[in-house]
């Protein structure tokens, strides 16, 4: 006759913070300084207010874009005048400094990346501590999850999901105008590569998110009724491995886009030219 044991009353005391022998310290180290110095750049480049657009070659920074104040008409550069605003204005030339020339843009796409699930894992652990790593004591007295404010709103993911499809359209947009010579025509440049490239990890990056996964094969009870979504369903499933890994290198990816455009059109670097 077998005999089942009760369980235990509470759970087992340890006084060891972990009995982890490995570095895992270096996680969420590297994360926050990783994360906090790309905050501090980017919230210096969108209030900079200049040094965003060059007109002779149509390079358009992405931190910039869509460039919605009334300085993005009409500027000029080195001689050359072109015209950032490809969707209108309605900031005033005044509120330079104070509001970011991609006011509608960059909210949206910090709340896509605060509430991505790569990006959860990696602030809870490098900043909240919460916990700091697998196997080891937080120091927070109790968890409640994400059941309340602000963290609730860690479910409207979805939705700013498709806010960043759309500026990833107006991205990709960008990257096309690149494409523009000295005289008018077509042309290539280093910075052209460069626009493209980061617009191609920015696609990866959103179409390799869960909730993309979810909405192409989501609710589907028999995939053989459903080729087509089962085919799509497939290759989000296979890019959504390397989530985590778009979700960093888009990070720099922006960061040298950004940089790039901002260096050619202050006068600190010319553009290596391929074709025209």
């Amino acid at each position: 006759m077998s005999t089942v044991e009760a369980p235990a009353k509470s759970r087992a005391q340890i006084k060891e913070r972990t009995l982890r022998k490995d570095n895992w310290r270096l996680y969420p180290v590297t994360t926050f300084v990783i994360f906090t110095a790309w905050v501090v750049y980017a919230t210096v480049r969108a209030f900079w207010g200049s040094a965003f657009y060059v007109p002779e070659f149509h390079y358009l920074t992405p931190f910039y874009s869509p460039c919605l104040n009334e300085i993005c008409n009409n500027v000029t550069v080195d001689g050359h005048t072109g015209d950032a605003a490809e969707f209108g204005t309605f900031l005033p030339a005044g509120t330079r400094g104070f509001i970011p020339f991609a006011a509608i843009s960059l909210p949206f796409l910090l709340l896509f990346r605060l509430t991505c699930y790569y990006y959860r894992k990696a602030y809870y652990r490098s900043f909240w501590q919460s916990p700091t790593a697998c196997a080891v004591r937080e120091p927070h007295g109790k968890y409640t999850g994400e059941r309340r404010f602000p963290l609730i709103g860690q479910n409207l993911h979805r939705y700013f999901w498709l806010a960043a499809v759309l500026i990833s359209l107006v991205n990709t947009w960008d990257a096309v105008r690149a494409f523009h010579g000295k005289d008018g025509g077509f042309g290539i440049g280093l910075g052209t590569l460069i626009l493209v490239a980061n617009v191609v990890l920015l696609w990866l990056y959103t179409l390799s998110c869960h909730s993309c996964r979810h909405i192409v094969g989501g609710r589907l009870k028999n995939f053989s009724k459903h080729p087509f979504r089962y085919r799509m369903w497939g290759w989000v499933s296979k890019i959504n491995e390397r989530h985590g890994t778009y979700a960093l290198i888009t990070l720099g990816s922006l960061v040298v886009a950004d940089l790039y455009v901002a260096l050619v059109a202050g006068g600190t670097i010319s553009d290596p030219r391929i074709f025209n």
